[in-house]
Formats: C-alpha cells, sequence, structure tokens
C-alpha cells in the first residue's frame, strides 16, 4: 500500500505548526524542552514517508531518527559560518543550537510515536 502524498503534505505542515506552537509560553515547563524536539522527530518521519511512499514504516523509522540524531550531532560543530545560520531563526529552530542527550530520547520517542501511529491508525501496511 502506497502512502497518500496528500495526506502527508497535511500531516507535514500540521506538526510544524504545532512544532511553532511548542516555542510558546501556552507549553507547560515540564514539557517544553522536549516537546519540538519530539515533534521535530515526528516531521521528519512524515517528510521521509512523504518522499518514499512505498518504503517500510521501520525504514522510515530509521531514517528520520538518524537523520535528527545528525542533526543534533551537528550541534557540536561550531564554526562561525553556521553559527551565522543559527543566528536566523529559521536556521535556530533547523539546526539548533547546542547538543543535549535529553533531545536524543526525544527523538527516539518521536519516531516511535510516528512510526506507530502510522502502522495502528492509518493502517499502512508497508
Amino acid at each position: 500500500m502506497k502512502r497518500n502524498r496528500i495526506h502527508y503534505a497535511i500531516f507535514i505542515l500540521t506538526t510544524i505548526l504545532l512544532g511553532l506552537f511548542s516555542r510558546t509560553q501556552y507549553i507547560p515547563d515540564f514539557i517544553y524542552p522536549y516537546f519540538g524536539d519530539y515533534l521535530y522527530a515526528i516531521l521528519f518521519f512524515l517528510i521521509f514517508g512523504f518522499l518514499f511512499p512505498y518504503k517500510k514504516s521501520f525504514l522510515i523509522l530509521i531514517l528520520s531518527v538518524v537523520f535528527c540524531y545528525g542533526i543534533e550531532a551537528l550541534q557540536l560543530y561550531q564554526a562561525d559560518w553556521i553559527n551565522n545560520i543559527r543566528n536566523y531563526k529559521v536556521g535556530g529552530l533547523i539546526l539548533g543550537y547546542g547538543f543535549l542527550w535529553s533531545d536524543m530520547i526525544s527523538y527516539t520517542l518521536g519516531g516511535i510515536t510516528a512510526y506507530f501511529l502510522e502502522r495502528n491508525y492509518l493502517k499502512t501496511t508497508i
């Protein structure tokens, strides 16, 4: 079964909006540091699902979590040129600012959540 790209585009836009909302004052303090990273992993699961509609869900899970881990590891790199990108709001949201082990946990849980939502609620049998 193929993923419906129109549905995934809507899910991607919704997740982006939720991610932006996650950086507001309305999110409780105990969730605030983790919720954005959790949604980030879900977002990349959806993006990879959109790009590769015939690939198995488990492969999409691995790709999305490894990609998020790579972005997190990139935060250890602090050259001037990449820090200039991070100084812009969008650059900072995409690349992040500093490495945190807790982000790795959020990425893992977000990817697993997206995987199970796709497998159980979207009835994807790929």
